[in-house]
């Protein structure tokens, strides 16, 4: 495993293998905890416990891009540093293979197999068991979505929250993603992305853990927040989501910001629309780490 240092931020690199293929994990960290890098297990053990006050949330973090394009270091632009400078998180970025040579379902299983691994090396990487998080933007979002029911599905390892940003979870044209010609992204470059992602499939009902806005069932899922603009495609997929979630008896919020674009907070981070959101994204964080837990055995 490397270690390196990024304004603040210890950033460790490492790897598993999913499938026979090669995938690439980014672990960032808060700078003070760089003392237990490199310890054995059974010394991490006896700093950290199992799942004490003193181990820190982990989350894993998706990448967007349209499932196509994109790379763990994005990371750094966008609200996953936020998790570690301000809460003191430990992030798990996976560098999952793309649709352009690796459709669906290949991203979908390297991303569970990181949050697998998050589990077994919970007190290597100093986090609590019991408060395993996963987030992401765009199509780092649909996966979040995905990775959540499937975890949900399999029983292998319990969400404590889910922080689908913007997610990308629908194949089929909504109202905001039908003839949406928005900056950044738009339905051009949807329909192309679908296309990548699920094949001859693109256009077809599919499997929830393909598209989540597909799923019929979405009890037992873990609480969730999420953000998004009125301008973008994505809007009314994200506020369904939402909308489904909370039926079927699921804590979850979502923000609406007016007129902005889709990642505009990424995008511009100054603006006073995404610092606006930026707030109130690190206030939810704040409050989920106070008040959701999920144990796992």
């Amino acid at each position: 495993m490397i270690h390196f240092s990024r304004k603040g931020i210890q950033t460790q690199r490492t790897s598993i293998r999913v499938n026979g293929r090669c995938v690439s994990l980014l672990i960032l960290r808060p700078e003070e905890n760089d003392s237990a890098a490199g310890r054995d297990d059974a010394a991490t053990n006896e700093a950290f416990g199992d799942a004490t006050a003193t181990a820190a949330p982990g989350v894993l973090w998706i990448h967007g891009g349209g499932y196509a394009t994109g790379m763990k270091e994005m990371v750094y632009m966008g609200r996953a540093v936020d998790l570690v400078r301000n809460h003191g998180a430990v992030v798990v970025s996976p560098g999952y293979h793309l649709s352009l040579l690796h459709p669906y379902p290949v991203a979908l299983w390297e991303c569970y197999a990181a949050l697998i691994y998050m589990k077994n090396h919970a007190a290597e990487l100093g986090i609590r068991s019991d408060q395993i998080m996963i987030g992401g933007e765009s199509a780092g979002g649909g996966l979040t979505a995905a990775v959540a029911m499937l975890a949900r599905d399999k029983g292998e390892v319990r969400i404590a929250y889910q922080m689908p940003l913007y997610p990308m979870i629908d194949n089929f044209d909504t109202n905001s993603s039908r003839d949406n010609h928005a900056k950044a992204w738009n339905t051009r470059r949807n329909h192309m992305a679908w296309k990548l992602y699920l094949r001859k499939d693109y256009n077809k009902e599919v499997s929830p853990y393909a598209a989540p806005a597909r799923a019929k069932d979405y009890c037992g899922l873990p609480p969730a927040y999420t953000f998004v603009c009125t301008a973008e495609p994505f809007y009314d997929e994200t506020l369904q989501f939402v909308r489904n979630l909370q039926a079927a008896g699921v804590e979850a919020k979502a923000d609406v910001y007016e007129g902005m674009y889709h990642a505009f907070d990424m995008m511009e981070p100054e603006h006073p629309t995404s610092r606006a959101a930026i707030q109130a994204f690190n206030e939810a964080f704040a409050y989920a780490k106070e008040h959701y837990f999920a144990k796992n055995t």
